[in-house]
């Protein structure tokens, strides 16, 4: 079991990281273009990304329930993914 949550952990933890990494870089392009649409999709990594980290959260520090915490990531998956699809709609 520990070696599962070590796996876990490491791939939260590479999820964190590169999700991070393309809200920030999308929200850079944002602040240099002013472009609507890129705002919205660093707004949609943003949401996905803090959803699989705030399951893990839920998880691991709050001791929740497993079946919540996957409730709330993909809840903040399917807003996230959301808001990235009607970013590419946005002019």
């Amino acid at each position: 079991m520990t070696d599962l949550l070590s796996i876990i952990v490491v791939l939260k933890t590479a999820t964190f990281l590169l999700g991070g990494a393309i809200t920030y870089f999308a929200f850079k392009a944002y602040r240099r273009t002013q472009s609507r649409s890129l705002q919205l999709l660093a707004l949609g990594f943003g949401i996905v990304t803090l959803g699989s980290m705030g399951a893990g959260l839920v998880d691991q520090a709050l001791w929740l329930s497993r079946e919540f915490a996957l409730i709330t990531e993909s809840l903040l998956t399917v807003v996230g993914f959301a808001v990235i699809v009607y970013s590419l709609y946005v002019d």
